[in-house]
């Protein structure tokens, strides 16, 4: 039985077990993911030119995604089970019984073929057009047996345009892990349907007892959140007003930001100057740059937050290894004022900003996570503020997600569509190598403000 809405048959949907015979999984939360617990689902996209027809997607590549699905999970155990958060006392976990599964929808696009190239494309496009591949989480349910609250984790979604291709749509609790765990996740998963029996899958390491928690950041954190009562985590509404585009740094163009930055600002060889500091300073500049023509009305003394997560699995104490499944990121916030960040040199005093942060909170040992007891406090309040953030990183190479049909030829994060603030998607350039994309999602005015203050800028820095 099939169901259209607006430009979309639903095919089919079902769900998909692990092959796995384990009887159970458990992972108790720790600090690092509790404060995910009410944050909004990530939802990624990835576009692929793969032409086939109707018949050889239903009978052969839907089902040849389920049973690599289906092997994949057998390494990831808990995305096929469910968070849950006691309603009483104790403490919330992630857990996976035999039987537990993921959601999964196979869908047919009878949008225009043309329709494929302007979704992928990196101009100005409708943000709500990207909404129908993006598959929604289970609703929560209360489990009476253990008197908890039960959140399934992760929802997939293949939706195929006819004689074109693909899209791959995943859609996580940020509970489950962050960004380097996923897009691990995806890649054993493609390296599996691309590979099958011959794919070398790097089991994931989930032994929490090697996190250290002495000072009970775990139970501090889970009392603060149940105080909060932010409610269950939302997807973004649409319509959103709002349209996506991608905007390419070539090598070149990073480069010659990092030379700047390294001859202008006289404490270079002090702040931490790399492709991530330039690209998101950059950012940085072009947005408040281009406020005024967006329609932003801001003051001069306004002050400003661009908040940064790094990657803290090589700086706890002990290191944990690469290979760790779950959160495990830091936070830190560059500050500034309004005024400074849109004038002349505000590139530079973004640069210097971030880069000073990073020196003393990622570089320093024992930095990052020195203040982990007060990120609550600390960092909730930036929401209220004019703040941005970045989801992703140029470490993330999701072009490298390859399900046999060669590299995705778009990514799209689309979670940042609900983000209350300006964020960017970061991730290394598909085409360019060496390169950058960013990825914004604000209105239609702002976009095209932002888009002639970033080809201005290169031209005139």
């Amino acid at each position: 039985m099939t169901a259209t809405t607006k430009t979309l048959t639903v095919l089919r949907r079902c769900t998909v077990a692990p092959a796995s015979d384990a009887a159970e999984q458990r992972l108790p939360l720790t600090y690092f993911d509790m404060l995910w617990l009410y944050f909004h689902p990530i939802e990624r996209l990835l576009f692929y030119k793969h032409p086939c027809s109707a018949a050889d997607f239903t009978e052969t590549i839907a089902p040849h995604l389920e049973s690599s699905l289906s092997q994949t999970l057998r390494h990831y155990l808990p995305l096929a089970g469910n968070l849950l958060c006691p309603l009483d006392s104790g403490m919330p976990e992630l857990r996976y019984f035999s039987g537990d599964s993921v959601a999964v929808t196979f869908a047919e696009s009878s949008r225009d073929p043309a329709d494929f190239d302007y979704l992928t494309g990196n101009q100005p496009r409708e943000a709500d057009d990207f909404h129908l591949f993006v598959p929604k989480l289970p609703e929560s349910t209360t489990d009476s047996e253990s008197g908890c609250r039960k959140s399934p984790l992760l929802a997939i979604q293949v939706t195929h345009f006819p004689e074109i291709g693909i899209v791959i749509g995943v859609t996580n609790h940020h509970v489950a892990g962050d960004a380097s765990s996923i897009i691990g996740f995806l890649k054993a998963w493609s390296s599996t349907a691309k590979l099958g029996g011959e794919a070398e899958v790097a089991p994931p390491f989930y032994d929490r007892s090697v996190l250290k928690d002495p000072t009970g950041r775990a139970e501090l954190y889970w009392n603060q959140m149940r105080l909060v009562k932010f409610g269950e985590p939302k997807a973004p509404i649409t319509p959103t007003n709002k349209v996506r585009a991608t905007f390419i740094l070539q090598k070149t163009d990073i480069e010659k930001l990092k030379k700047l930055v390294m001859e202008k600002e006289p404490d270079s060889n002090s702040i931490h100057i790399s492709s991530f500091t330039v690209a998101i300073a950059y950012f940085w500049w072009c947005t408040d740059r281009s406020a005024a023509e967006a329609g932003d009305q801001i003051g001069d003394e306004v002050t400003e937050y661009f908040g940064i997560a790094a990657d803290a699995r090589s700086r706890t104490d002990p290191p944990l290894p690469a290979a760790y499944f779950g959160n495990c990121v830091g936070f830190l916030a560059a500050e500034s004022r309004h005024g400074v960040i849109r004038g002349e040199e505000g590139f530079l005093a973004a640069a210097k900003a971030v880069g000073e942060v990073i020196r003393d909170k990622v570089n320093r040992k024992g930095e990052l996570l020195s203040d982990a007891d007060e990120w609550l406090v600390k960092f909730a309040p930036l929401l209220t503020n004019r703040s941005f953030g970045v989801a992703g990183s140029p470490k993330f190479d999701v072009y490298g997600v390859d399900f046999g049909w060669g590299k995705a030829v778009k990514f799209e994060a689309v979670s940042i569509d609900g983000d209350p603030n300006a964020s960017i998607s970061l991730c290394k350039s598909r085409d360019f190598e060496g390169g950058l994309e960013l990825g914004v999602s604000m209105s239609k005015r702002a976009v095209d403000a932002f888009a002639t203050a970033f080809h201005q800028g290169l031209k005139t820095l």
